[in-house]
């Protein structure tokens, strides 16, 4: 996935929406160009053509996107908003956009039929279909959704008697590479208004207060005259990294002063870790608001263990807790102003950490003597080692985006599968839907991997289904075979159904297997049949479905399978 085009796009969508009074879901153009990137090659906004959009939402989402037809009409409208944004915008032509809105027009009232349509699901959605999105996702980040500060905790197995860093395990974390890091740090406001500060005062005569504080005649000037917006804080920042000396109250720089750009990489690391450290030590006037710079260290480490953006309110919530009900009046702007830091930013879900945020984090903790662990290159093992990875908890679903790609992409997609496939041969479901689910990823010119797994009783069904769903030959499933994809995708379930039956009982609700077929599982050869028939027996909602499933489950038992 081209990354940086989307967010670029994507920022560029925000700042005419704005602009134009138009509302934007933002979510669901974003969603139409990652596919648009996955898998129609179109690497920038003038990329997209009438037909890219027929093949989005007739053949992309149907196959890719878990969701209701009721909500095609949503998806419609993202897709007419990006036309506007485009034409808008000058990417493409008035004449291209005219037939891109007739396309939709044609294909929008198409959309529903197509969501329903089981037929096009791929392999991954038809497992997802099942079970649930949730229960394969490739990570198992904290959860956030609905939590308060105190499920945060609790989910994070804190001591109810202490929430300090130290009283639970780090998760692991995969760190970004130095050399993104230190380009970063070289663009955190902050720091870069610290070399400023430090130069225009020295070069100036500039003098502090006798408690080495900024006088506020300079901090106007500077403000005025540099665009800084927060000389006071980068003053302070200044001296705790030793870019200024003082000789009474008069402000010298450093010996070996040089601007932040003219600095060596592990010099800007050291000043990044001393900045992350300098925001944490202490109460600081960073944003303005007592309730948030009081508990900048919190916030951090709430952010660190669950790796994933916390929508406000919640952050809202957990401030509110921390630092003993205090109230925030105005906290995205707060956040904002935290953003200056370069530690956090304010995405559409919520606060997250940015990249050299967690990076300096781990690095603070390091020091401080806890064990931060860093997750493992998952892209720089074999295939057995990438799933394995995968099945781990504790990895954020977007560092195990990031791996799955960087695997792929060292690999012709014809090696990519076929390692993927013969790593999981034999192997247990779960293991064998990851792999499934990955080379569901691939295109054609996977095929002759792919194809060389039909004589695989146990990936034979997941082949043929991956070769019909692209239109290349392949032979039909039997009656047998798509019996066995049943249990097996349905044995993928098991350990989410266990975890939330309810939400297990609602998804089969929905998508799950007509009684009819449930009766004739008990035939089926495979090591989680028995498990998977009382997990539908326990859990459907439908009595008939259930009862079908514990009557087949005391059929298989009967057959002496366990």
């Amino acid at each position: 996935m081209s990354i940086e085009w989307v967010n670029r796009a994507i920022d560029g969508l925000r700042a005419w929406g704005s602009a134009n009074s138009v509302d934007v879901d933002v979510d669901e153009v974003r969603l139409l160009c990652d596919y648009a990137s996955d898998y129609l090659e179109v690497n920038e906004l003038g990329d997209f053509r009438p037909g890219t959009f027929e093949e989005l939402l007739l053949e992309i989402y149907p196959r890719k996107v878990i969701a209701p037809p009721e909500t095609a009409p949503e998806t419609v409208a993202a897709a007419r908003t990006l036309v506007e944004f485009l034409v808008g915008t000058g990417e493409i032509a008035t004449k291209v956009a005219a037939r891109m809105r007739a396309t939709i027009d044609r294909i929008g009232p198409e959309m529903p039929a197509a969501l329903a349509d089981t037929s096009k699901y791929g392999m991954a959605k038809s497992i997802f279909s099942a079970i649930g999105a949730d229960s394969l996702e490739l990570g198992h980040p904290l959860p956030v959704q609905g939590a308060t500060a105190e499920t945060v905790r609790d989910t994070a197995t804190l001591d109810e008697e202490c929430d300090c860093p130290g009283c639970a395990p780090l998760p692991a974390v995969r760190l970004a590479p130095v050399a993104e890091v230190v380009a970063a740090a070289r663009e955190v406001p902050l720091l870069r208004d610290a070399h400023t500060v430090t130069a225009w005062l020295a070069d100036h005569g500039g003098t502090t207060t006798v408690r080495k504080a900024l006088r506020v005649k300079d901090a106007r000037r500077i403000t005025q005259e540099l665009g800084v917006a927060r000389p006071a804080l980068a003053w302070r920042l200044a001296l705790e990294l030793g870019l200024a000396d003082l000789a009474g109250t008069a402000v010298v720089k450093e010996e070996a002063f040089r601007v932040l750009a003219d600095r060596a990489p592990e010099e800007v690391l050291d000043l990044w870790i001393g900045t992350v450290e300098f925001l944490g030590e202490e109460a600081r006037e960073v944003t303005g608001e007592a309730a948030v710079d009081n508990s900048i260290y919190s916030i951090h480490d709430l952010l660190y263990r669950v790796r994933e953006p916390v929508p406000l309110d919640q952050v809202a919530d957990y401030l509110r807790e921390v630092a003993d009900g205090g109230l925030v009046e105005d906290l995205p702007a707060a956040l904002a102003a935290l953003s200056y830091a370069g530690t956090v930013r304010l995405t559409p879900g919520g606060l997250a950490l940015t990249e050299h945020g967690q990076w300096g984090l781990r690095e603070m903790y390091d020091e401080l003597g806890l064990d931060a662990p860093v997750a493992a290159d998952l892209a720089a093992g074999d295939a057995g080692a990438l799933i394995a990875g995968l099945l781990q908890e504790g990895l954020a679903d977007e560092a195990a985006e990031r791996d799955v790609d960087r695997w792929l992409d060292a690999r012709s997609p014809a090696d990519a599968a076929g390692e993927l496939l013969s790593a999981v041969a034999g192997a247990p479901a779960q293991v064998r839907g990851v792999a499934v689910t990955i080379v569901d990823r691939l295109g054609r010119d996977a095929e002759s991997s792919v194809r060389g797994r039909l004589g695989d009783p146990e990936l034979r069904p997941h082949a043929i289904h991956w070769l019909s769903s692209r239109g290349l030959e392949a032979p039909p499933l039997t009656e047998a075979e798509m019996l066995w994809v049943t249990v097996d995708m349905l044995a993928l379930a098991i350990p989410a159904a266990e975890a939330d039956p309810e939400r297990f009982a609602e998804n089969m609700g929905a998508s799950g297997p007509a009684p009819e077929v449930i009766e004739d599982l008990w035939r089926v050869e495979h090591p989680d049949l028995v498990e998977v028939l009382e997990l539908l027996g326990q859990t459907l909602p439908d009595e008939t479905a259930a009862k079908a499933a514990r009557k087949a489950a005391f059929k298989a038992r009967s057959r002496g399978i366990r």
